[in-house]
């Protein structure tokens, strides 16, 4: 499993999250409270340089007239969405420790999950977990 303060990092950090998060009962807390609006900006920003590739992820989130009528704070259920697409962001960087390369394989179609891309999914939590585990295999050097 990702560190909770890398994931804290791909959702913009303390400059976004207003402080720092370094456990998993820290990261869960912020979830359950509502991450800031502008941290699912901050993690499309992070999978795609591409702006309406940008605002596609965010609409696969929360959709867009749901999101301009937030004011600062997403759902908690918007949050747990916003905060899984970031883990499997950070695991993906921590497995390629690059990332370019984390964001070429996001968005790259793999036989293991239907020839979907790891990116689309994770859009469901389970989508999430076989992602994961894909990434677990590939930095222990499994067959994946």
């Amino acid at each position: 499993m990702v560190e909770p303060h890398r994931i804290s990092e791909t959702m913009g950090g303390s400059e976004v999250l207003g402080h720092g998060i370094v456990s998993l009962a820290e990261l869960n807390d912020a979830v359950e409270r509502g991450l800031p609006k502008s941290t699912l900006r901050y993690v499309a920003r992070h999978i795609s340089a591409d702006a309406a590739e940008q605002r596609r992820i965010m609409r696969r989130v929360v959709p867009e007239a749901t999101y301009k009528r937030r004011r600062e704070r997403l759902s908690p259920a918007e949050s747990e969405r916003t905060e899984r697409l970031a883990r499997v962001v950070a695991l993906a960087e921590d497995a390629w420790d690059d990332h370019a390369e984390a964001r070429r394989f996001l968005a790259t179609p793999h036989a293991e999950l239907g020839e979907r891309t790891p990116l689309e999914a994770a859009f469901t939590e389970l989508g999430a977990r076989r992602v994961e585990e894909l990434l677990a295999r590939l930095i222990y050097g499994l067959p994946a």
